[in-house]
């Protein structure tokens, strides 16, 4: 088993935190859009009341572990490997709590070039602990608002994980999809599942809309977010998302395998 101080070591090298390809430009550009409640920014968020700059980035600070100095405006940021390897305990032990009631759970990402087998090898063993791993409305042809214009997408689920594809992409299940921070996703999803009688997910496991999406309609989400994305650090801190792991988002896909061998390990789900 990947001991806590082998995690981040780890976490170190590969860049998922400390010094991280994310810039501080980018991040404190985020940071204003959501104080000015930028609906692309806050991808289904309301919150419940107004965020400024300076208390997003004081709250950024303690949950990442960003500089909360605002005259800090290059660079890189830096995440915080110890508030990392805190925020994967916590999220294992949530996985543990949904394996032992084998409670249905559905997962989603946004990033599926880089996350899918994160969420996937997650969604293997709940499966394989007795959750639900739940589909609705798959093949559902959604329209969103991107940078282009008005695209059509089709909600598509690889490996168990939902994520938005091109109209007419393979659907193969190891087929990645395309990158969106929407929450119109999960909102379309647990409507189906609403409709259809179904079961509704007890925990919502994935990152930017799918989590942030769910959690703004009282549905338990956990999930994984970068230190430009402050909508899912504002929901934990409102009390509408339960775990949120900070970490670089946008790395390889192999190095978050060590990520889910110790959160699967921690959660007694290894296979």
């Amino acid at each position: 088993m990947l001991s806590a101080s082998e995690l981040r070591a780890h976490l170190l090298v590969s860049r998922l935190a400390g010094s991280v390809a994310t810039s501080r430009e980018g991040s404190l550009r985020r940071y204003r859009l959501f104080a000015a409640g930028d609906p692309r920014v806050l991808i289904g968020l309301v919150p419940e009341h107004g965020w400024s700059f300076g208390e997003l980035l004081g709250l950024m600070s303690a949950q990442c572990g960003v500089s909360n100095n605002p005259e800090c405006v290059s660079g890189q940021d830096v995440i915080d490997p110890d508030r990392t390897v805190a925020a994967l305990d916590a999220f294992a032990d949530r996985l543990g709590e949904v394996a032992r009631r084998r409670a249905p759970v559905l997962l989603g990402t946004g990033h599926p070039h880089r996350l899918l087998g994160f969420y996937a090898d997650v969604a293997a063993a709940l499966s394989a602990a007795g959750c639900p791993v739940l589909t609705p409305a798959w093949g559902r042809r959604i329209d969103m608002t991107t940078r282009f214009g008005v695209r059509t997408h089709n909600l598509a689920y690889a490996r168990g994980v939902a994520l938005m594809r091109e109209p007419g992409a393979r659907t193969t299940s190891n087929g990645t999809g395309v990158h969106t921070h929407s929450p119109l996703p999960i909102r379309i999803a647990l409507g189906a599942a609403a409709d259809s009688g179904g079961p509704l997910p007890e925990l919502v496991i994935g990152d930017h809309g799918w989590v942030c999406g769910a959690g703004q309609l009282g549905i338990a989400a956990i999930g994984l977010a970068d230190s430009d994305d402050p909508a899912p650090f504002v929901g934990e801190a409102e009390g509408r998302l339960s775990v949120v792991v900070p970490l670089d988002d946008a790395v390889r896909p192999d190095y978050y395998r060590p990520l889910t061998r110790y959160v699967l390990n921690r959660a007694c789900l290894s296979q």
